[in-house]
């Protein structure tokens, strides 16, 4: 809806309102807007899974290798005095150098240890060049595949050469040997990790890398000539999976400060608490936290594993703290590389982040390789000098009085910061930093609750956010946490696991693997749980069991069937569709599970959500469970909202019962052929027939580019011919199209295989025909199955859908008729060939669908939504056997049946195999059923899981009062008062004249019915099948659109839906079917809301001859009064009636039908009027009775009044919409009656003209409009007083006005719209000095 920029700054809208807003528009209820309607029927796209670790990895071996030489410093490094002296927190000088040296290096393994216990630690203290040979080719072979830790402490050796080597010592200790970096790399292999704590460590880094580099080439050139020498060499190994940490780079040395290690950076890698608390007290700040000193420190009580304690506290804030900077600061994959796929890797990356910030304050810059963004200025560290010091400040009482340990706030503040990102952030910002101290907290009992609570908010953001929170590595938590049987944290579990597999379902085998399915049977079976947590635990159910038997059977162990079928009627409607989509799931190809629903009388109970009042939960019901066709027979298909979904229950069952449906199939066909139906589609029209697409008269349809679009514009019943000059041109696009070029196959050359039915092997009349023909003759020929078998019925029901109008439907049930039709034909033929003893074929042929989908041929795009198999492959070939005679293509004889083509159409040839291709011997009937049940979903349950991925805690847009939505909505109710106010003004001042015409256009088609907008400038004119949109005061056409009905039906009526809001256009066809199309009119492409069969029993022959306005002498023969319908906005029920004997109510809420009221007349409905306050319809019938139906009333004593006072057909009549409102009825022969419902007769009657053809009657200004065939139009008062005659067009020199075929008051403004059989399209209205 675009908002007219004068309309929005016009004072009228402003605050200068005299009248306070009308609150009648926020109160009606708005028809067909849900999400089912607004959205296409699909399941979510699935996220790229980054999250998972595809090559989780351990370190397995740990070489230490320390060259320090105790008591001699090297020659290239001049130490200070006094000197950092300490090796992993040991005085080297303290005790004897070889004993020192031992000391150094078991420490170092058991620093090393608290960080990884189980791996293989090997020391080499002061080696020589083979024995670190040794050392690593030996935990290389033991590793395996396995990560490997070099540890290389060079403080006693030179600093490493530019060459790529670092130092190690002779046998004797006499000289220093200098080790190759390419040697250590042949003897590491990969995967592989180095530490160097040396002075110039980045030089080794460098070198490192120019080495690898140096061995990818060399593999390279290996690969590419096998001949060249360096093929002939054992491979070197590739070094990509290598990762270094060094102290310092190239050019620096390591501190010296004698308060400082001397292997700070060790320190920092394996003691990084320790460390830290030192450092922090060398700091100034230190001073503001009185009496702690270095003494102090080493006394901090506590296990570093123990969260309990102050410093195992201290150390679970450090962990959460660096893995959270890492987190901000790294790319994705790298944090997933370095944090999280081993554990030893990540400890060594957290406590590398301490060491740059603790050595980049001594100048000196520790190096990695993969290089890390700097993180040493990050806002998380001053969180955690704040923890250090809040612990500090403990320590002396603690200590000297034994004072209880204070836990640190820090976790609570983090969620509190976490929180306030939640509550307060805009929708598009970065993602909340603190999301992995989250997820630090989840095992933590006093945390645990407030943060599931924030994290379950936290996913509800949607599938972005849960995408985020599985790379942080909250996986593992959660899943550990479904081992709790705290009862609080069940709705929290419950909501954060239907978030993660709303948006990643692979997690399904996780849960299994753990017993998870057991907490969420335990939740769902808890009748004391809210229904919305057990929607969500059916829904976690509903995926584990989705396709994975192994979950099938878990939960069919866990009792997952009878605990489903005891909340079939359950009041929440979400947890009904649930389960019975649970249901469905679990007996998908699961035969144990079928059976144990049988036993239970699942049908039964299944049975009772065919009469659910929301029309999701009906939609899901279908063919759930091993049931036979008995238990399918009471389908009815009066429900419109659940066709598609009917199909395809209907499509399984054909499936299972294939061969005796071909029986029944081969029957219909007989019997068609042989019985003679006058085809509505073959009569030759009289009227106006719509010229072909090159005809100057008719402007071309706008061309609806989308797939979607297009088959909704277009209809089933073209779908032979029309389909491919449409979408299947060799250009590839999709042509523009007009009511021309949609020729249809006439039922003529219906016969199967005709040339022309290129598509199908039964086209759209045949099947028609064959409706008919089951409706007409009694069937009693049939030989085998009997005429009321379930077989008959469920034929005869597919018929029907084949016929519906929505396109998806129609298309859906073509295609299992043809499938089934197909292989009746060839097993029918293949009988023949056997009997005359031509041909020896084992088994009959089947269809195949491989290699023929649409979009693997790289033509169109595949069908959206319910339709997304293959519009081509119905009729593949048979498989011919190897070394059998191939028959010559079967060409039908003129005057022969030929019960199907063998022949393809030219344009087959880019879909499909052709004619002559073999198929392999064994999949025949395999392929066959998978044609059939494999292609046909609708998406409907993973659109209906889309629910749990969206935010589902967030307001609803149209209830935000800050949304565009919401404005929008707003402003168009500031319009619509306005237009009411007005418009009231004027009609009562008083209407005297109504002949100034504002406006006259040359309409497309004829005009056949005219509806004006109620409060935009537009008015909607129906010709036989296709809708113009006019703006009246611009004076331009808007859109012209194809409604979509078979040529030989026409549109007989339209109504606004939500014309107050989200105008949505109705059309009714004299076929029984409706229509809803939204996005006309305003430069978008027109679709298809909805379409459905309103009235399923209007088939009178006469309908389709063409309707011409000169008939009107005579309305027998004018083909009845097709459909007619009233629309109830205030209750969202729509009366619909016509050629039948009943008045059908349809409620769009529901979906469904609500009442038939008996007409109680031998003659058709030709208009309806309901009142929703007084709950009374009024009709006008071909006989010219007026019939009042009070429609709370039982369906015999409804009719509550009947007047027999026009001696003819009733061209109107109106109910008028107040307390004491009287009927107003029109005949043909131009008497008007008036009638009090409560009276026996007419209280006024008033003559107009004769031979009238359409009157409307203006609800607001007392006025009623009377067309003429006489070309004339006469505008009379309530008094019957004429106010104006209009026989003449404006302008034109006076050209006298057509028959008229069409008329319409606007609903409030007076100005009326007059159509009539010239193709003019005209509006009148009341002087300029009253508008």
């Amino acid at each position: 809806m675009k908002m007219d920029a004068e309309l929005l700054h016009s004072p009228v809208v402003g605050l200068a309102e005299e009248e306070e807003v009308d609150l009648t528009d926020w109160n009606l209820p708005l028809a067909f807007m849900k999400k089912r309607h607004t959205e296409k029927i699909e399941g979510s796209k699935a996220l790229a899974q980054s999250w998972r670790m595809k090559d989780r990895m351990k370190t397995v071996s740990v070489a230490l290798v320390l060259c320090l030489n105790v008591g001699v410093d090297p020659p290239d490094v001049v130490k200070t005095s006094p000197c950092a002296r300490l090796e992993c927190w040991i005085d080297p000088l303290s005790m004897s150098p070889q004993k020192a040296l031992e000391t150094i290096g078991s420490n170092l393994q058991k620093q090393y240890e608290n960080w990884q216990p189980r791996a293989r630690y090997k020391q080499s203290l002061d080696p020589t060049v083979d024995e670190v040979k040794k050392l690593c080719t030996s935990l290389r072979r033991n590793a395996k595949e396995e990560r490997v830790l070099f540890h290389y402490n060079g403080h006693g050796v030179p600093r490493p050469t530019v060459n790529g080597e670092i130092w190690v010592f002779n046998k004797n200790y006499t000289q220093y040997i200098p080790l190759s970096i390419y040697d250590l790399q042949t003897w590491m292999g990969s995967p592989s990790i180095f530490v160097y704590d040396c002075s110039n460590a980045g030089i080794i880094v460098k070198s490192f890398k120019q080495f690898a580099l140096q061995r990818e080439q060399e593999l390279e050139v290996a690969a590419i000539n096998p001949n060249h020498p360096l093929a002939q060499m054992p491979l070197p190994p590739s070094m990509k999976n290598c990762i270094q940490l060094a102290a310092c780079e190239a050019n620096e040395l390591l501190p010296m400060n004698p308060d400082l290690p001397a292997d700070l950076f060790t320190s920092c890698l394996t003691t990084p608490i320790k460390i830290s608390l030192r450092w922090f007290c060398m700091q100034k700040s230190a001073k503001l936290v009185p009496g702690v000193t270095l003494d102090l420190i080493e006394k901090i009580p506590g296990r570093l594993n123990d969260r309990r304690t102050p410093l195992g506290e201290l150390n679970w804030i450090f962990t959460a703290i660096t893995d959270t900077i890492a987190w901000n600061v790294l790319p994705r994959d790298l944090f997933q590389k370095l944090f999280r796929q081993d554990l030893l890797v990540a400890s060594l990356f957290r406590n590398f982040l301490l060491a740059e910030r603790i050595m980049r304050s001594y100048n000196c810059t520790p190096v990695s390789s993969p290089r890390l963004p700097p993180t040493y200025m990050h806002a998380m560290w001053q969180a955690w000098d704040l923890a250090v010091d809040i612990c500090l400040s403990q320590l002396p009482t603690i200590i000297e009085e034994g004072t209880a340990f204070r836990h640190s706030p820090f976790f609570a503040e983090q969620l509190t910061a976490f929180q306030v990102w939640l509550t307060m952030g805009v929708e598009n910002r970065n993602p909340p930093e603190q999301l992995p101290i989250v997820l630090q907290v989840l095992l933590s009992q006093v945390h645990r609750l407030r943060a599931l609570d924030l994290l379950g908010r936290f996913l509800d953001l949607g599938p972005w956010a849960v995408s985020l929170a599985l790379s942080v590595g909250i996986f593992p938590y959660v899943l550990k946490l479904l081992q709790s049987s705290a009862r609080e944290l069940r709705p929290l579990l419950v909501f954060i696991w239907a978030k993660i597999l709303a948006v990643d379902s692979s997690c399904q085998a996780d849960l299994v693997k753990d017993n998870g399915h057991k907490y969420f049977l335990s939740v769902l079976a808890d009748p004391y749980m809210p229904a919305e947590h057990r929607t969500m635990a059916v829904f976690i159910l509903a995926v584990i069991v989705n396709n994975y038997n192994t979950g099938q059977e878990a939960c069919l162990q866990g009792n997952l069937i009878a605990i489903c079928l005891e909340q079939l009627n359950d009041p929440h409607p979400l947890l009904r569709q649930w389960v019975a989509i649970c249901l469905g799931r679990i007996w998908q190809n699961f035969d144990s599970a079928r059976w144990c629903g049988v036993r239970d009388s699942a049908h039964e109970k299944l049975y009772s959500l065919l009469s659910d009042p929301i029309p999701e939960v009906l939609k899901i019901f279908k063919g759930k469970g091993p049931f036979t066709p008995i238990h399918t027979t009471t389908i009815t298909i009066t429900i419109k909202r659940n066709n598609i979904e009917l199909v395809v229950a209907l499509s399984h069952l054909v499936v299972q019962y294939e061969s005796n449906f071909c029986t029944v199939a081969l029957q219909f066909m007989e019997e068609e052929k042989n019985y003679a139906v006058p085809s509505p589609a073959n009569s030759t029209e009289t009227g106006n027939v719509t010229p072909g697409r090159d005809s100057p008269a008719v402007p071309r349809l706008r061309s609806v580019n989308s797939y979607t679009n297009l088959r909704a514009a277009t209809t089933a019943r073209t779908l032979n011919k029309s389909l491919q000059n449409l979408n299947l041109n060799e250009e590839g696009g999709p042509a523009a199209f007009s009511p021309g070029n949609l020729s249809t196959s006439s039922s003529a050359s219906s016969t199967l295989g005709s040339p022309d039915n290129d598509e199908y092997l039964l086209s759209f009349e045949t099947i028609d025909k064959m409706r008919r023909v089951s409706s007409y003759s009694s069937l009693n020929s049939l030989i085998g199955v009997s005429f009321n078998s379930v077989y008959t019925q469920i034929w005869r029901v597919l018929l029907h859908l084949a016929a519906d109008p929505f396109p998806d439907v129609s298309d859906l049930a073509m295609k299992v008729l043809n499938s089934i039709a197909y292989k009746a034909t060839m097993n029918a033929r293949t009988q023949r060939i056997l009997d005359s003893g031509s041909l020896t074929q084992s088994a009959p042929a089947s269809p195949t669908s491989k290699g023929t989908l649409i979009h693997q041929a790289g033509g169109s795009p595949p069908m959206p939504g319910a339709s997304s198999s293959s519009l081509t492959n119905e009729v593949p070939k048979p498989p011919v056997r190897e070394g059998l005679p191939t028959r010559p293509p079967y060409t039908p004889t003129l005057g022969g049946q030929a019960p199907h083509s063998q022949q393809f159409p030219r344009t087959r040839k880019m879909f499909d195999k052709g004619p002559d291709q073999t198929a392999e011997d064994g999949d025949e009937t395999a392929a066959h059923r998978s044609f059939i049940s494999v292609n046909l979903q609708t998406g409907l349950c993973d659109w209906s899981a889309k629910y749990f991925a969206q935010p589902v805690m967030k307001i609803p847009e149209e209830h935000d009062l800050e949304s565009q939505v919401r404005k929008e909505r707003e402003w168009r109710f500031l319009r619509n008062a306005r237009v009411r106010r007005q418009s009231q003004r004027i009609t009562q001042r008083g209407v005297t004249r109504l002949d100034d015409q504002i406006f006259i256009n040359r309409n497309p088609g004829v005009p056949s019915v005219v509806k004006f907008h109620p409060f935009n400038p537009c008015i909607a004119v129906a010709d036989k099948d296709s809708i113009c949109f006019w703006d009246w005061e611009k004076g331009e056409r808007l859109d012209y659109f194809y409604n979509g009905n078979p040529r030989y039906t026409r549109i007989t009526a339209m109504e606004y839906l939500n014309g107050h809001d989200c105008s949505l256009l109705l059309t009714a066809t004299d076929d029984g079917a409706l229509r809803i199309w939204k996005n006309f009119a305003d430069q978008r492409n027109p679709e298809m809301v909805t379409a459905w069969q309103g009235l399923s029993d209007m088939l009178p022959t006469t309908r389709g001859l063409a309707r011409r306005v000169s008939i009107y002498l005579d309305r027998s023969k004018q083909g009845g009064a097709g459909m007619v319908v009233d629309w109830e906005q205030e209750t969202g029920l729509l009366m619909t009636s016509g050629d039948v004997r009943v008045i059908r109510i349809w409620d769009t809420e529901r979906e469904i039908k609500v009442q038939d009221i008996p007409t109680g007349a031998d003659s058709c409905v030709t208009s309806l009027s309901c009142d929703p306050q007084r709950s009374l319809v009024a009709a006008g019938l071909g006989d010219g009775s007026v019939r009042v139906y009070d429609r709370r009333m039982g369906p015999n004593e409804c009719r509550v009044m009947t007047y027999r006072e026009h001696g003819a057909w009733v061209v109107k009549a109106h109910l008028q919409k107040e307390p004491e409102g009287h009927i107003i009825s029109v005949s043909v022969n131009g008497d008007v009656r008036f009638f009090d419902p409560r009276t026996p007769e007419s209280i006024n009657i008033l003559q107009t003209v004769k031979g009238l053809t359409a009157l409307d009657i203006h609800p607001q200004a007392n006025l009623f409009a009377c067309g003429s065939m006489n070309q004339f139009i006469a505008v009379y008062n309530s008094n019957g007083d004429v106010i104006s005659n209009i026989k003449y067009y404006d302008g034109f020199m006076g050209q006298r006005i057509g028959a008229i075929s069409c008329l319409a008051f606007h609903p409030y403004w007076p100005h009326l719209a007059v159509g009539s059989n010239d193709y003019y399209m005209s509006i009148y209205s009341a002087e300029k000095r009253l508008r």
